[in-house]
C-alpha cells in the first residue's frame, strides 16, 4: 500500500502589488514530516525560483524555521522567499498579530545563514509590506573575470560595461553574487546569456550568480535596473532577487561617500521577463562602516492548493 499525506501550499507573487508581476513563490506553511529529498523533489515539481517549507523554530528567538529550495539546490538564505513567507504567515494569521491596530510586527526566521529579522507593516489589519534585515554583513572578493570574459558570457560588447569605481565585484550577505555594471538599460536588454561560456568561466567560481545592473531605469521613482542569472541554482533568469539586492546594497554603500546615516535605493527588476518587480533597499552606515542592510517589498497571494506527497517508509 502506498501511504500518502496531504500538504497545504500557497503561491504568491513577491516584490509586486499586482498579480502576475514580481517573483512567484510557493510556500508550505506546515511542512513537518517532509524529508530533504522530498522537499527537493517538490521544489523541482513547482520549478519556481524558490519553494519554502515552514517548520517550527529550533531556538528561543525564532518565530519559524525556513527551508528554502530552488529546483536544484537548498539555499542558506533568499530574499523573496523570506519576504513572501512573512507576508503569507501574517495574512493567514499563523503568527501572533499586534494588539494595537496598524502596528508593525517583528518576527525572526531561522534560516541556514542564521537568524533573519523581518518587519511586517500592517494596515487595516492586513500585511501590506515586509522587510528583511540581512543576517550577515557583506563579504567581498575582488576576483571577477575580465570584462572580455564577462562580455562573452552576456553576449555584449566591451563598450557596454562601465569601468570606473563601479567595476565588477563579488559580494555576499549569505549568498554570493557577481555584481556587474552596464552603461544603460539598452545594453541590459541586449543580454544574450551564453551558458557554455558561463560554465567555463564562472561555473566553479565563489560568485557564479550574475547580477547585472545599470543606473538607467524606466519606472518612475526607481533608481536602478537589474537582471539576475544563476544557472548553478537552476535559475535561468530571476524576476526579483532579494538576496542579491542585499549584496547590491552593500556594493553601492561601499562606494558612497556618506559615512553616517541611511542610504536608500529603489530597484526595478524583471521587466525583460514581463514580470515587473520593485525592491526597496536601505543601508545603515556608522563611521563609514556598514552596520545594517534591509530589503523589502509588497506581496500578493495568488493561489492555494493541496499536494499529495508519498510518505517515506
Amino acid at each position: 500500500m502506498n501511504l500518502t499525506q496531504q500538504y497545504k501550499f500557497y503561491t504568491l507573487d513577491v516584490f509586486t502589488d499586482q498579480i502576475f508581476g514580481g517573483n512567484p513563490l510557493a510556500v508550505f506553511p506546515k511542512a513537518q514530516g517532509l524529508t530533504d529529498e522530498q522537499m527537493q523533489k517538490v521544489a523541482a515539481e513547482f520549478n519556481l525560483s524558490e519553494t519554502v517549507f515552514v517548520l517550527p523554530p529550533e531556538t528561543s528567538k525564532g518565530t519559524r524555521k525556513l527551508r528554502i529550495f530552488t529546483p536544484k539546490v537548498e539555499l542558506p538564505f533568499a530574499g523573496h522567499p523570506t519576504v513572501g513567507t512573512a507576508y503569507l504567515l501574517s495574512y493567514l494569521g499563523e503568527i501572533d498579530q499586534p494588539e494595537e491596530p496598524d502596528t508593525d510586527l517583528s518576527i525572526i526566521f531561522e534560516e541556514g545563514v542564521g537568524l533573519v529579522p523581518v518587519t511586517i507593516k500592517i494596515k487595516q489589519g492586513k500585511p501590506v509590506y515586509t522587510e528583511l534585515q540581512a543576517a550577515q554583513l557583506p563579504e567581498v572578493k575582488n576576483d571577477a573575470p575580465s570584462i572580455q570574459e564577462l562580455a562573452e558570457i552576456l553576449g555584449l560588447e566591451i563598450t557596454d560595461f562601465r569601468e570606473d569605481q563601479y567595476s565588477p565585484q563579488g559580494v555576499s550577505c549569505g549568498v554570493p553574487f557577481l555584481l556587474i555594471p552596464l552603461q544603460n538599460r539598452t545594453a541590459l536588454g541586449r543580454i544574450n546569456f551564453n551558458r557554455d561560456r558561463w560554465q567555463h568561466i564562472l561555473g566553479k567560481a565563489w560568485a557564479s550568480a550574475m547580477y547585472v545592473f545599470c543606473d538607467d531605469p524606466e519606472t518612475e521613482g526607481t533608481h536602478l535596473r537589474s537582471r539576475m542569472f544563476a544557472p548553478a541554482m537552476g535559475i535561468t533568469e530571476d524576476p526579483a532577487t532579494g538576496s542579491a539586492a542585499t549584496a547590491f546594497g552593500a556594493y553601492l554603500a561601499l562606494r558612497h561617500p556618506l559615512t553616517e546615516g541611511t542610504l536608500q535605493w529603489r530597484i526595478e527588476q524583471g521587466l525583460e521577463m514581463g514580470r515587473p518587480s520593485i525592491l526597496e533597499v536601505a543601508v545603515e552606515k556608522h563611521q563609514g562602516e556598514i552596520r545594517e542592510i534591509r530589503v523589502g517589498g509588497s506581496s500578493v497571494l495568488v493561489s492555494e492548493g493541496t499536494m499529495t506527497i508519498p510518505l517515506v517508509r
